[in-house]
């Protein structure tokens, strides 16, 4: 929203101009500056005091003053940062007496509060500008006025020292509410809480104090200094009720007790209102100590949906206040106001805030810039929430400039009203309340979607046919006999799942609470399995995960809360139990069920990478546990999003593995960033056969499955690192290694960062086998042993896997390298008959190994009997066939027609080769068919818990043919 409109002065207001119109003009007569005054400035001038009976007071009690603030410019320009601080800092510089720094803060404050008012009146700032810098003037008076009181204090009192440092001791002075938020309004209260990091005692006195009576006395002392009304008006009003224990607490705790009283006592309220606290005075060092302590109060690391039913609570005790007192006119509190967009912001702060670090802000609009940006709420939410905000904030200001008071209800008085229909550039006040009841009503109805209790417009009972039964109230065979009659299959055993949850340790040792939010949940889940295909079977998928949340039930609520995420999960349970499994053993997952947009829509990859580099980003980077948990519920939740993509339909088969191989891609490259970072900390850069620095000359090549992006759920990654640095010769840091030696550990720190499990599971298991000389060999290989390695050393079945190698992450350089050794390896002439030999007998061996020992691998007469079983992967005619073939090919052919290198993935491969007719296009197509529908199949099972086989007369016309065309390629089955 634009800021609101200028309009001319209405000649029914026109009079509260005159008294300070007629001051300021006799002084400019006096002056001879009449001319200084254009009629623009005059136009200013009378609309600042029609707005605001401040600036009209201020005016006739000092017009020098007035005068003199015009002639500095202020009132047409915005203030460079801390320039307001400055002037306060030398205004207060030869200050001597504590009376005369209240009255130098007062007036200071008078001065900037009218040309705020001024600017703000006369849209020379917009909101931005004049809530940051009221919420600058009010920090530069809090902490300017604390430095001045705290050395006099002091010389008095003693030096506060601590106990356990034994060193001195500052105040912290937090800022809460709009002030944290550097959201002031024009005549906010600030809302405080004081604290000191230890106990102790002061010294350099003969009496010392115990240090939270010396800050006690600070404090009063701070207080007044602010607060206190003279001749010269008051600073800010100070608010100290949001300290622990309110009114009847200690006026400063120190930072233990703090973190006791939150850990111990805090309540809802109380994280609500920490979302904005902010050091605005004092020792800022020791103030983001306190902070940090105090987050993990205010925000959870698991998502808090019980944070809906808290804000829904003080909701309601607001509305009944509101009722009670009769405030409906009031814009903060009363429906559709300040609050309920405050609410909406911040119930997502405290459910995702704990794992989403982007909504660890203070200020309410980067909130929903965020809420919107990460697909939280959709963007024409955001716009209307944005735009109705700032719309009541201008209507706050334009009701508190009128008489300097905290106030935001609407006025009863017609005069008034003219006014601030005014203020907002309308031409009356019903057209500014037409505006108004539209904002009003769009907020609240936004409110209710997020906020609102959903048993407040559906049915209480929902899922109510079931409470009985889950509560126990019925006799067995009655419960057994609703179960039939609502569809299940084996009552009995569906009974046995709940009467066993409901009697396990830990539903008998929830707390009342948490029980009362298992006993709310339970009967909607029951009525949503109910409304499944397979009953049963969701419902015995599902039960582990209710286990293993009921401790934790915040869980519950949301799932309570969200009736679409609890159905996408049941479609998920009753589609795998490989994802039932995964939710249960990770309930952090259910988060992603919140938003069935992106729930279904997974990234490309550009994206993906760059979503978790912005994760990273927000992390400290010497916090490496949160840096790897980051990656895991990354990774996890993103594998999660394919998986529900996959069974809605939105993605094939092929879709699904380019998919899992970007996100596989993403991880690697955060993960060698990460490991290079680390190691080069520690040990310094490693150098080039040049002498300059490496960076990374470092790459990760994939094979298999990864390589051949035809990655599936659950796969391992197959790896080979390489590197192009001198092995000689040392890094430069402090604890120098050899090239070799820093290479090995990076090595080392990749597979770690990715093996190593956590809470949350580990990123891969993975394969280094491939490597030259295999387990054998050096972890890391330099790009010139790889290349010797391959031209003389590999074996035939090492080449053919190196057909499924590509570069995933890592310098680009030497990733053209290893294409260049790749292609030349690849590329050269070899013997048909020898390479037909070396590759039919590996693959002999690998059926008699691993295929089906009854059907003789695939090749006995009873191959496609229904009562026997088809391996889809190592059985006659499945897909390693099919990989086989296609290595050989690419091996045989590839020194005539190097395009069969451009790809590493067996369906690209076999459409060079029906380009280059060397199979048949109609064999190519068959072939490609089949293999899609193998791996179709065989993730069907995955995704089911089942091995990789099917009933023996499955896919005959594939088999054969896979079959014909190796033996029509000379390729041979003994």
């Amino acid at each position: 929203m634009s800021l609101p409109s200028l309009v001319a002065v209405p000649a029914s207001l026109a009079d509260l101009a005159e008294r300070p119109g007629v001051a300021l003009r006799a002084r400019l007569a006096e002056r001879g500056r009449v001319d200084d005054w254009p009629a623009t400035r005059q136009e200013a001038f009378a609309r600042a005091c029609v707005a605001s009976d401040f600036v009209a007071e201020q005016v006739q009690r000092d017009v020098e003053a007035f005068l003199a603030l015009a002639d500095s410019g202020e009132l047409e320009r915005s203030l460079r940062p801390g320039e307001l601080r400055g002037q306060l800092q030398a205004l207060l510089a030869d200050c001597e007496q504590e009376d005369d720094l209240a009255r130098r803060l007062r007036r200071f404050r008078n001065r900037q509060q009218l040309r705020i008012v001024w600017r703000d009146v006369n849209r020379l700032a917009d909101l931005g500008e004049t809530c940051r810098d009221l919420s600058d003037l009010a920090d530069a008076c809090i902490d300017l006025a604390y430095q001045w009181l705290y050395p006099r204090h002091c010389a008095q009192f003693g030096t506060p020292m601590g106990r356990r440092s034994g060193k001195p001791q500052q105040m912290v002075i937090l800022g809460m509410g709009k002030l944290g938020a550097h959201e002031l309004n024009l005549s906010s209260d600030i809302d405080l809480i004081f604290g000191f990091p230890e106990g102790g005692e002061t010294e350099g006195v003969r009496r010392s104090l115990d240090n939270q009576e010396f800050f006690n006395r600070l404090g009063q002392r701070l207080i007044k200094a602010l607060d206190a009304i003279t001749v010269d008006g008051f600073v800010f009003r100070v608010d100290m009720r949001l300290r622990p224990y309110g009114s009847a607490g200690a006026l400063t705790l120190s930072f233990a007790a703090l973190e006791q009283y939150y850990q111990d006592q805090g309540r809802d309220w109380e994280r609500y209102a920490m979302i904005k606290a902010r050091v605005v005075g004092g020792d800022q060092v020791a103030g983001a100590h306190l902070l940090k302590m105090l987050q993990p109060f205010v925000y959870r690391r698991y998502l808090d949906f019980s944070a809906i039913e808290a804000l829904r609570s003080m909701k309601q005790l607001i509305q009944q206040e509101v009722r009670r007192k009769g405030m409906s006119e009031n814009i903060k509190l009363g429906a559709g106001g300040i609050r309920e967009v405050e609410f909406i912001a911040q119930a997502f702060q405290l459910i995702h805030g704990g794992r989403d670090l982007s909504l660890q802000q203070r200020p309410l609009l980067p909130v929903l810039a965020v809420l919107e940006a990460e697909g939280y709420l959709p963007a024409p939410v955001v716009a209307e929430l944005r735009d109705g905000y700032r719309f009541l904030r201008y209507v706050e200001h334009a009701l508190q400039a009128l008489a300097d008071k905290q106030t935001q209800m609407l006025p009863e008085d017609a005069r008034e009203r003219a006014r601030v229909a005014f203020i907002m550039g309308f031409a009356d006040w019903p057209a500014f309340m037409a505006r108004l009841e539209q904002w009003r009503e769009r907020i609240e109805w936004h409110f209710r979607q997020v906020i609102a209790d959903p048993d407040e417009e559906e049915e209480q009972a929902a899922g109510g046919e079931w409470l009985a039964l889950w509560l126990g109230d019925l006799e067995e065979d009655s419960a057994i006999r609703q179960l039939a009659e609502l569809g299940f299959a084996s009552p009995e055993h569906a009974w046995r799942h709940l009467h066993d949850l409901r009697g396990s340790s830990q539903v008998r040792s929830m707390q009342r609470l948490g029980r009362e939010r298992l006993d709310a949940f339970m009967p909607r889940l029951l009525a949503q399995v109910a409304e499944q295909d397979a009953p049963d079977q969701v419902l015995e998928r599902v039960m582990p995960l209710v286990a293993a949340v009921a401790r934790r039930s915040a869980y519950l609520v949301l799932l309570t809360e969200n009736p679409g995420a609890l159905t996408r999960l049941l479609q998920l349970c009753a589609a795998s139990p490989l994802i039932a499994e995964q939710i249960a053993r990770f309930p952090l997952l259910l988060d992603e069920l919140l938003n069935e947009g992106r729930l279904y829509s997974p990234p490309q990859a550009p994206e993906l990478a760059a979503e978790l580099r912005e994760r990273l980003m927000r992390i400290p980077e010497d916090d490496l546990e949160q840096q790897m948990e980051a990656l895991r519920h990354f990774k996890l939740a993103h594998s999660l999003r394919v998986a529900a993509s996959e069974f809605a339909g939105t993605l094939p088969l092929m879709k699904v593995s380019d998919y899992l191989t970007w996100l596989a891609e993403a991880i690697l490259e955060q993960v060698l960033a990460l490991a290079w970072r680390h190691t080069v900390a520690k040990h310094g850069t490693p150098k080039r056969a040049d002498g300059s620095d490496c960076d990374p000359d470092f790459i990760i090549v994939g094979y298999g499955k990864v390589g051949g992006i035809e990655l599936g759920h659950g796969s391992d990654l197959d790896l080979v690192f390489i590197h192009d640095g001198d092995p000689q010769a040392e890094t430069d840091g402090a604890k120098p290694i050899d090239g070799t030696q820093f290479f090995t550990r990076l090595g080392q720190r990749i597979i770690h960062l990715l093996t190593t499990q956590t809470t949350s599971g580990q990123l891969y298991e993975v394969d280094m086998r491939l490597r030259p000389s295999g387990d054998a060999g050096l972890l890391v290989s330099s790009l010139a042993a790889f290349e010797r390695y391959q031209q003389q050393e590999a074996w035939t079945w090492e080449h053919q896997a190196l057909v499924r190698a590509r570069v995933l992450v890592g310098s680009p350089r030497v990733a053209q390298c290893f294409e260049q050794v790749r292609g030349q390896v690849l590329g050269r002439a070899r013997d048909l008959q020898k390479l037909q030999a070396e590759v039919s007998e590996m693959r002999a061996k690998m059926r008699d190994n691993l295929g089906t020992r009854a059907t003789d691998a695939g090749r006995g007469e009873n191959a496609f009997d229904p009562a026997q079983s088809f391996d889809l992967k190592q059985d006659a005619g499945g897909i390693v066939d099919i990989e086989f073939m296609v290595q050989y090919a690419a091996l045989a052919w590839s020194h005539q027609h190097p395009e069969l290198l451009r790809y590493t993935d067996n369906i690209r491969i076999l459409d060079g080769l029906g380009a280059a007719n060397l199979l048949p296009e109609t064999d190519v197509q068959l072939l490609q068919e089949a293999y899609k529908a193998y791996r179709a199949a065989a993730h069907r099972l995955a995704l089911q818990k089942q091995p990789g086989k099917v009933p023996g007369d499955q896919f005959p016309d594939s088999r054969r043919l896979v079959r014909r065309i190796w033996t029509e390629l000379g390729l041979n089955w003994d």
